[in-house]
């Protein structure tokens, strides 16, 4: 960082650490300009001259070769690096893991090519079994870890001449074998970022992390242009070339609209005719619904995509300060018009905000599946905001596949809802001996028992939740309850825990799907959710009129109509 002061300037560095015999060679850099002074200020870098406004900074990519200037003043770069003794390290398991090495002062060792990734706690990472790389010969940490089915092992060594880590992670559950398998429903190879990812990136990162499904999704940023959409022209229903009998990859979608949401689409036969709506002048039209519509017409599962960013109590904190901010506004009407099947209540953002507008969908008689998509981007390397530049898989969707894992059971077993979302537990829920995803028909009076197991040592409590709320509360391990049915309703499970080194977000969270106790036949139909939902949608029209982009009257009235379709179906499912 290059500090520029009423007084001066004065570079804040910690010195890169580089390898004999490479020591003389130019080291790459990011400088961080600062210019703490009252006026602007001029900062040349590599013979190109940069003005910083007053109180402004500035990122400038260079090397240690580079000569760097405050106004009339050369700036000293000498201890920009070190140079260390070579050494080679070969780190080996028996098996794909990630792998992490760093040396004392933080700085990550990465094999000959490896992009230098971060993840959301900060540690450099790469994918791979039997690996050899340059180190310096001091003290490193090697860490080594196999996405949420495993632990981590962790040793400390120096390395001389070529020193050989054979390590492996400890394995915590086993859910294949339980026929649960984990996927990631929203991720992208290629997305902006500082580098062109490529297929094998995404396969090492697959087979390294154990993820058994990975929907690398095709999707424009910010205009026109598609990423990845070739490979999906080219892979639209078939598997990517690394899957194999326990790790399906395929192409999917992301549909976007970021005034009333991002649609995610797994399993897809062919192409879609439209990709995105809103961008670029664009008017906000087809509806999300239609996108729905005609993915699922191609074999796809559907789901909302990073739903809601805050918490969330009222229909008004769903619309918020109504600006494009890519919340699933239109996810009333979908789940009404039963065009979409699941829900993001993991990902990036808000945990609680998004599984409480879950609930409430629930509550007002919608059935879709909690599932979980972690948005990382292949391409970023060092992003931790928002988690995008974390390993895939770091969120998954856990899905109960009858039969041999392929895409079409996995789609199936989302599509039924028997799944749940987590960022490592796994969590077992039975009502009366049923799982997430079925229905079970009770009689009022009828006293109904349910069973909560979680594996996973970050978990500290759990609860079950009912369209009631909370049923019961308690620590990790197993939780049992029961109730007596009155009106119909569903079960969840919920796990949670503050931060923990196993988990690369925030905080540990898991969330089933339910298990829906029907009455005679009636299902859940709160009156207070049911009416929650109506005022979304007042606001959601609100909305639509005030700031979606439309070209004509017909394209207002597409909106109109549907979310009137979406009024009738809530109101007819208000009890009498």
């Amino acid at each position: 960082m290059l500090r520029l002061t009423a007084e001066g300037h004065r570079l804040d560095v910690r010195p890169r650490t580089v390898l004999e015999p490479d020591g003389g060679a130019p080291a790459p850099l990011t400088l961080l300009i600062d210019n703490g002074r009252a006026t602007a200020a001029e900062v040349g870098v590599g013979g190109r001259a940069y003005r910083v406004a007053a109180g402004g900074a500035h990122l400038v990519e260079m090397d240690t070769s580079t000569e760097v200037t405050a106004g009339p003043e050369r700036v000293e770069l000498s201890g920009l690096t070190r140079i260390a003794p070579r050494a080679r390290l070969r780190v080996r398991a028996g098996f794909p893991c990630r792998w992490s090495v760093w040396s004392a002062d933080g700085q990550g060792w990465y094999p000959g090519g490896a992009p230098e990734r971060r993840d959301h706690h900060g540690l450099p990472y790469f994918h791979g079994d039997d690996i050899v790389l340059d180190v310096p010969a001091e003290p490193l940490t090697v860490r080594v870890a196999r996405g949420m089915e495993y632990g981590f092992a962790e040793t400390v060594v120096t390395p001389s001449g070529e020193t050989l880590v054979e390590s492996a992670p400890a394995r915590i559950h086993d859910a294949a074998a339980k026929g649960w398998y984990g996927g990631d429903l929203h991720v992208h190879l290629n997305f902006a970022g500082d580098l062109v990812a490529t297929p094998a990136m995404a396969a090492a990162m697959q087979h390294g992390e154990d993820l058994h499904v990975l929907n690398l999704l095709a999707a424009n940023v910010s205009g026109g242009r598609v990423f990845d959409r070739e490979a999906l022209e080219h892979w639209a229903g078939e598997d990517l070339p690394w899957s194999d009998a326990t790790h399906v990859a395929r192409m999917g979608v992301e549909y976007r609209d970021d005034l009333l949401g991002h649609l995610h689409a797994f399993g897809m036969t062919a192409p879609p005719g439209r990709y995105h709506s809103g961008f670029a002048g664009a008017p906000d039209w087809p509806p999300t619904s239609v996108a729905c519509e005609e993915l699922r017409g191609l074999g796809a599962i559907v789901g909302y995509a990073h739903s809601f960013h805050s918490p969330v109590e009222t229909p008004g904190d769903v619309i918020g300060t109504g600006r494009r901010q890519c919340s699933a506004r239109m996810a009333v009407v979908d789940a009404a018009l039963g065009l979409v099947d699941s829900m993001e209540v993991l990902h990036f953002s808000s945990a609680a905000g998004s599984s409480a507008v879950y609930r409430r969908l629930l509550g007002a008689g919608n059935r879709l599946a909690a599932v979980a998509g972690t948005d990382s981007m292949l391409s970023f390397t060092r992003q931790r905001m928002e988690m995008v530049a974390s390993p895939l898989g770091w969120e998954r969707t856990y899905a109960k596949v009858e039969g041999p894992l392929t895409a079409a059971s996995y789609a199936e077993a989302v599509r039924r809802g028997r799944t749940f979302a987590t960022t490592g537990p796994f969590v077992e829920l039975t009502v009366d001996g049923h799982e997430p995803g079925d229905t079970i028909d009770r009689l009022p009076g009828d006293r109904v028992r349910v069973t909560v197991r979680v594996i996973g040592p970050e978990v500290e409590r759990l609860s079950i939740r009912t369209a009631d709320g909370v049923l019961a509360e308690g620590p990790p391990g197993e939780l049992t309850a029961e109730f007596v049915v009155g009106a119909p309703t569903y079960v969840v499970a919920l796990a949670e825990g503050g931060p923990h080194p196993r988990s690369l977000f925030t905080e540990v969270f898991a969330h089933t799907s339910p298990v829906y106790v029907d009455v005679r036949g009636r299902r859940v139909a709160r009156a207070e959710d049911l009416l929650w939902c109506l005022e979304w949608l007042d606001r959601l029209e609100e909305l639509i009129r005030d700031r979606a982009r439309l070209d004509t009257k017909e394209q207002l009235g597409d909106y109109l109509r549907l979310i009137d379709e979406a009024r009738r179906v809530h109101l007819t499912r208000l009890p009498a």
